[in-house]
């Protein structure tokens, strides 16, 4: 029975840690938790009405998606990227997706790529909505479903750390101002493309929709520059 109830424990444990994880994760988005702050795991969990252990679990879990970084004896500090950074990432994104997309528009059925539809209206569907957790979960998995059917699961899982590396924090006034709608409708436009048989075509609107990405990335780096936040949560 005891062991029963430990590992009944450990479950409500990786739970909490999982719920605190997705609650660090919005508050990125949102803007709340901003780069280059260092946060602290008790003031933070005080702010989420929990012991600190599941937000040290938590942020040790940001810390391997490169979200933030651990500091000696203070806590953790959200992950800056500088222009550069964000060219690199963007870079070596172009150099993996573009020709990936271009081989799966001539290899993959147009079963596998309807299937990959209903995901493309998600992230339509939670950009209009203003669902940034939604819109980028979708996001995530519109992309990396699509590069799955070129058949290279390393491809996948290297995109996929990318991805993680340059997420975009504070995506809240992107949203309100409409900017995020236009960027979703980029992903059903490029499956039309894809299903048509176009490789060429779908190589140059991924090649578009990255660029697109960058200059969003850029929009809400500046506009962070400008403005000191309204709030910091958990901010030493």
């Amino acid at each position: 029975m005891s062991e029963l109830k430990s590992r009944k424990l450990i479950s409500v444990q990786e739970h909490l840690r999982d719920q605190v994880a997705g609650a660090l994760r919005a508050a990125l988005i949102a803007g709340e938790l901003q780069p280059g702050v260092i946060y602290s795991a008790p003031t933070l969990a005080a702010e989420y009405g929990v012991s600190a252990t599941p937000v040290r679990e938590a942020m040790l879990d940001l810390a391997r998606e490169g979200l933030v970084e651990a500091v000696r004896n203070k806590g953790f500090r959200v992950t800056e990227l500088s222009e550069r950074d964000l060219d690199e990432y963007t870079e070596i994104r172009a150099l993996i997706e573009i020709p990936t997309i271009g081989r799966v528009t001539r290899t993959a059925s147009r079963e596998q790529l309807e299937a990959v539809r209903p995901v493309a209206e998600e992230i339509v569907a939670a950009a209009q909505r203003g669902d940034l957790i939604g819109y980028l979960e979708s996001d995530r998995r519109f992309h990396l479903d699509l590069l799955a059917l070129a058949g290279n699961a390393r491809l996948v899982e290297t995109v996929a750390d990318l991805r993680k590396r340059s997420r975009l924090y504070g995506l809240t006034d992107l949203s309100q101002e409409g900017s995020l709608v236009g960027s979703a409708q980029e992903h059903t436009a490029l499956l039309d493309i894809m299903i048509e048989g176009d490789a060429e075509a779908a190589e140059e609107h991924m090649r578009r929709h990255l660029a697109h990405v960058r200059t969003l990335w850029a929009a809400r780096k500046r506009e962070a520059e400008r403005a000191a936040p309204s709030r910091k949560l958990g901010a030493r």
